[in-house]
């Protein structure tokens, strides 16, 4: 399980356990899952989709950057 932590500079969005999370990288989209590699990127325009037990949820950002380390993600984003 990873513990997600998505903030923009109005609120907290999320801050809890996901299985998983896909987002926008300036790339390309790419997925986060559990023991992923330490990784600090900037996002684009997108979607952010992230799993939990209760199901699937996304969030449309207009860009920000996503941090990984020791199975942590954390997300800052303009919404």
């Amino acid at each position: 399980m990873l513990k997600l932590k998505i903030v923009s500079p109005e609120r907290i969005i999320y801050d809890n356990l996901a299985e998983s999370v896909i987002v926008p990288g300036t790339l390309s989209q790419f997925e986060i899952l559990t023991n992923h590699a330490p990784i600090i990127s900037s996002l684009t325009r997108g979607t952010v989709v992230y799993t939990t037990k209760e199901g699937q949820f996304k969030i449309t950002i207009a860009g920000g950057f996503v941090e990984v380390n020791n199975n942590h993600v954390n997300l800052c984003v303009e919404c």
